[in-house]
């Protein structure tokens, strides 16, 4: 800003534009300054920082800034890396390190400290921080002091009851170790990316100035040509076509699964087994349509330049998953007693009873509010999040394909009938044809190993499988020699066997080496996975002790807690290790990446 103030003459801004602005400048230190230019110049995901012309830039200071990162399916991750580029444009010294390897004396030496952290489950940390966080809660814990400086970025879901458990617990863990909190804690929800941005750009702003120099991003100027490849990613998905769309279930199961092909062709877009594709789905029009009733609102009113609200509401925003957020919003919004007393901290458990079942419009029904305007709604809403789907094909096999299992999701509850977002998209709206939204949505955590001659064990009841059909035709692919091993399980052999003359196939032909199935309902006790994991003991802790990778793929809530523990009991019981032994080597085979899950 020192080259003078802004006009109509030396800027593209307006008058009154430049005026205003000028007037906004003038109140701002040199520290928000820098913090504003990197919020604009982070604005656009995209671009790609150079050196801005005549920018100071922060001297590296004597403590290195540590971006820790504890990351489940990549988000967390990606974050961090982005934390660490934003850094070095600051030019802080920056070192980017995993949770997953990161120690005592790691945490000792870390004084700077940015920590980035997903939840999964009941509040869990990621499978790959769980050392770092028994550190953080055990008595080997160690002490810091005041020279220890964190700031912790939490990512999880608010429609969960325990969001961003993680990063809470990090973060006050770490201020009860003796350090101290140079940024509040932020606690992201699905829509994270700008939240994350804003965070990175203050937190990076308070660290320079710590660092004890004049720091300004150099995030100014972007160089570019005119001839820039096309990058697709969540923010910008490419539109795939709908090569087809087959159910997997036969016509008397009382499951809806389909086998979804989409072309990527002249996309660029590649993949590996174990990631999985983000769909950008549309909420259903008769849903929107029993809103915009149940608020009194038309659908055809103005929204944003060229739009309507229906469509913004079709497109935009999440208009069916409770969240707090938005339960707090509306009571403020109703000002209903009712809704006050649920929001209670003693009314959790009612609250949670209450949720079950219910969406948005049950909120706006119970606690109805009168002309209301569509502003006020929009801001109680989240963004439409994109949904995630493990792969199911290799590009080896399948080079300009995706491959996608879907578990329909339709149900019925307090009377009216209910469906999820995406899948019900994908089965009922889209046509063969037809394009859908996606992006790849990489994860790094869940990956085949390099050795194609190490076994693999693939424990993936219903749409848990998908993954393990991508494994199969990448070995394949490779004609990597290591045996495979298949553990699936649904309700029944005869209409719900997912793949089954595939898994037939390979068996046939010796790549898959064994198959163990387990159809809960064919009998009249029930049979899971995790009771075939029992039956094969000795085998399956054969295959342990021979190097085999162990990959465990589907529900979060009960499956992959009853699969870890059955694993536990296998090891304890052939292994003939206390429980604590066996835990350790259930933890060390993490350590490994021997024992990889994608749990949702």
């Amino acid at each position: 800003m020192s080259q003078g103030r802004l006009s109509e003459s030396n800027s593209p801004l307006s008058a009154d534009q430049a005026r205003r602005l000028n007037d906004a400048l003038a109140d701002l230190d040199a520290r928000q300054r820098a913090w504003l230019q990197g919020y604009l110049a982070g604005l656009d995901a995209h671009d790609t920082p150079t050196a801005a012309p005549g920018a100071e830039t922060a001297s590296s200071p004597s403590e290195p800034l540590t971006v820790l990162f504890g990351s489940q399916t990549g988000n967390a991750e990606g974050v961090a890396e982005q934390a660490a580029e934003r850094a070095r444009a600051w030019g802080l010294d920056v070192e980017l390190k995993d949770m997953a390897s990161f120690g005592k004396q790691d945490l000792k030496q870390a004084t700077r400290l940015m920590a980035v952290v997903s939840t999964q489950g009941d509040g869990d940390p990621p499978d790959s921080a769980l050392g770092f966080y028994e550190l953080l809660a055990g008595r080997k814990a160690p002490r810091l002091s005041d020279d220890h400086r964190f700031a912790v970025f939490g990512l999880g879901d608010a429609s969960y009851e325990y969001f961003c458990e993680s990063g809470k617990v990090l973060d006050s863990r770490l201020e009860a170790l003796g350090a101290q909190r140079l940024c509040a804690r932020v606690d992201a929800d699905v829509d994270y990316e700008e939240t994350a941005t804003h965070w990175i750009e203050s937190t990076l702003a308070a660290f320079a100035e710590l660092a004890g120099a004049s720091a300004q991003s150099d995030a100014g100027v972007v160089s570019g040509s005119g001839n820039v490849a096309v990058t697709y990613s969540r923010s910008h998905p490419f539109q795939a076509e709908v090569l087809e769309a087959q159910p997997l279930n036969t016509q008397d199961s009382d499951k809806q699964t389909l086998h979804v092909e989409l072309s990527l062709e002249e996309s660029g877009l590649e993949y590996s087994p174990g990631d999985a594709v983000g769909v950008v789905p549309q909420n259903d029009p008769v849903y929107v349509d029993e809103l915009l009733a149940a608020l009194r609102l038309d659908g055809e009113a103005p929204f944003e330049e060229g739009r309507q609200l229906r469509d913004a509401l079709l497109n935009d925003f999440e208009v069916t998953t409770l969240t707090r957020p938005f339960l707090n919003h509306w009571a403020e919004i109703s000002d209903d007693a009712e809704l006050r007393r649920l929001l209670d901290e003693e009314s959790r458990d009612e609250l949670r009873e209450w949720l079950q079942g219910r969406h948005i419009i049950d909120v706006l029904e119970h606690f109805p509010v009168e002309g209301l305007e569509a502003d006020t709604f929009i801001r109680a809403l989240r963004k439409l999040p994109p949904r995630l789907y493990s792969i199911a094909s290799s590009q080896a096999a399948s080079p300009d394909e995706v491959h996608l299992t879907v578990a329909v999701v339709r149900y019925e509850t307090h009377g009216r009938a209910r469906g999820g977002v995406a899948t019900t998209y994908l089965a009922d709206r889209v046509q063969p044809g037809d394009s859908v939204p996606i992006y790849i949505d990489h994860n790094k955590h869940f990956k085949l190993p390099d050795d194609d001659a190490a076994p693999i064990v693939m424990i993936g009841p219903g749409t848990g499988v998908a993954p393990f059909r991508a494994f199969l035709q990448e070995r394949e692919a490779r004609g990597a020699s290591g045996d495979n091993w298949l553990f699936f399980g649904d309700r029944r052999r005869r209409s719900d066997f997912l793949y089954q003359a595939e898994w037939l196939q390979w068996r046939k032909t010796g790549l898959l080496s064994r198959l163990d199935v387990a159809f809960s309902r064919d009998q009249q006790d029930k049979v899971y996975v995790q009771d075939r994991l029992r039956e094969q003991a000795a085998t399956l802790y054969d295959w342990l002790q021979a190097g085999a990778y162990v990959f465990v793929c589907g529900d979060a809530e009960r499956m992959a807690p009853d699969v870890h523990q059955a694993l536990l009991d296998v090891i304890r019981e052939q292994g003939e290790y206390d429980d604590e032994a066996a835990a350790e080597y259930l933890r060390d085979l993490q350590q490994q990446k021997r024992y990889q899950r994608d749990v949702y």
